[in-house]
């Protein structure tokens, strides 16, 4: 992140212990992986998989995001973050809510602990979308960049919203009509509403930045903001007034056609890039941009109403389409962007103040990037074993995969306490 303008950002605590809970998330999501060979070869909607769904969609995925978006917020728009003391409120009350809801799934507690840890929930993201806003408003920086990160929190209100009306719906049944209608809805918000919108403008920025990318028109940006979004609104919409009409593909391809426009600004800026070796947090970062072909191929052919299918196979379809977002698509991310993200926060802490003092390490030799190359490799083999052992319905195989990814976040977590855990040596040491 060398660059970037730094004076406006938070300070480390407000961010650092989002990326720890997210690192300790994201092995608990392995373990409970592990136990759950069973589930991932049945139905969809079971504990189980609830459980592994909401630890990887919030304390894994979106604590991560709130914990980079308030250190990215002053470079996206140029102004400090609102509240820091809401920041770190939002953070406890946020772990709170994720624990206890994460319990309730995997326990089948839909009851009052359900409804309770929904709530809080919402609140929390609630208050981190006025968070967001407040710091935005009076930014004069107006691009398409800015937009898709407004446009994601609408989104992630949405999200929390339909969320709290279906932990509420499972003591209270009030819903009309069906609960798994209200749960699409739900999932298509956060995934594509929140996460992708999320991660298209953050990454249209970071991007071509870390490529060393110039002269990337912004042209293809806006094309993915508008079809993306055009036909959210619209399937959310043919959802709660028609309940799903034949017209749903129809709006998967509108969506498809945003992604994209968006995979395409990507390849422009790779093509055009300085930067020719990619290092282990632009592999990841590639590698998750592109693997967006594998749900948008799930997502039309599950949504196709020309195609009869065996319930068994569809229900693996869904269910792998589900898997690619979180574990390829979203996880694959974050694992990069880590490594382009904590090491530049906590080399400013340690380091910005001793500079032409004495010598100082980079960024990057915060961490082992030996640990990252054999993270980014076991990785691979687990998402390859976990995609077959879905697609064949065999738990031994899934349970491997959940091996080697379980491999992997233990791999990353030492990267990550070693980065956090840094502390540069006094002046006139030998060595720095």
């Amino acid at each position: 992140m060398q660059g970037l303008a730094t004076e406006m950002a938070p300070s480390p605590s407000v961010v650092i212990p989002h990326f720890v809970f997210a690192a300790v998330s994201f092995f608990i999501l392995s373990l409970l992986l592990l136990f759950s060979g069973e589930a991932m070869t049945g139905y969809f909607i079971q504990p189980q998989i609830l459980a592994l769904t909401h630890i990887a969609a919030l304390g894994w995925g979106t604590m991560i995001i709130f914990g980079a978006l308030y250190q990215l917020i002053p470079v996206v728009f140029e102004v400090p973050l609102y509240s820091e003391g809401l920041a770190k409120t939002t953070f406890w009350t946020f772990g709170v809510g994720i624990v206890l809801m994460v319990y309730s799934f995997w326990t089948g507690s839909f009851g009052i602990l359900l409804s309770i840890s929904g709530s809080i929930v919402f609140i929390v993201l609630m208050m981190f979308t006025y968070n967001v806003f407040r710091s935005t408003q009076k930014s004069k920086k107006k691009n398409i960049q800015s937009l898709f990160v407004k446009t994601s929190t609408i989104w992630l209100g949405l999200t929390a919203l339909v969320g709290l009306l279906l932990a509420l719906n499972y003591k209270y049944a009030f819903l009309t009509p069906s609960h798994l209608l209200y749960l699409k809805m739900h999932a298509h918000m956060g995934l594509a509403g929140w996460f992708l919108m999320l991660i298209m403008g953050v990454g249209a920025t970071l991007i071509p930045m870390f490529l060393v990318s110039h002269q990337v028109s912004d042209k293809n940006l806006k094309f993915a903001y508008y079809f993306t979004n055009i036909g959210l609104v619209i399937l959310m919409i043919d959802w709660l007034l028609l309940h799903g009409s034949m017209f749903i593909p129809v709006w998967g391809i509108i969506i498809t056609a945003g992604i994209v426009f968006f995979i395409s600004f990507v390849a422009q800026s790779y093509k055009k890039r300085i930067r020719k070796v990619l290092d282990i947090g632009m592999k990841h970062t590639m590698l998750s941009v592109f693997s967006l072909v594998l749900p948008i191929i799930l997502g039309l052919f599950a949504s196709s109403k020309f195609i009869e299918f065996d319930m068994d196979f569809y229900y693996r379809i869904v269910l792998l389409y589900g898997f690619s977002l979180f574990f390829v698509f979203i996880t694959s991310i974050i694992l990069g962007q880590t490594y382009k993200t904590i090491p530049f926060i906590i080399w400013l802490v340690e380091y910005k103040a001793l500079v032409g003092k004495t010598k100082t390490p980079l960024p990057k030799e915060l961490y082992s990037e030996k640990l990252s190359e054999w993270q980014f490799y076991f990785y691979i083999a687990s998402i390859v074993s976990l995609i077959t052992g879905i697609l064949l319905a065999n738990h031994y195989v899934i349970e491997f995969g959940a091996i080697l990814l379980l491999v992997t976040a233990i791999l990353y977590n030492i990267n990550v306490f070693k980065i956090v855990l840094h502390k540069a040596k006094p002046v006139g040491s030998k060595k720095a």
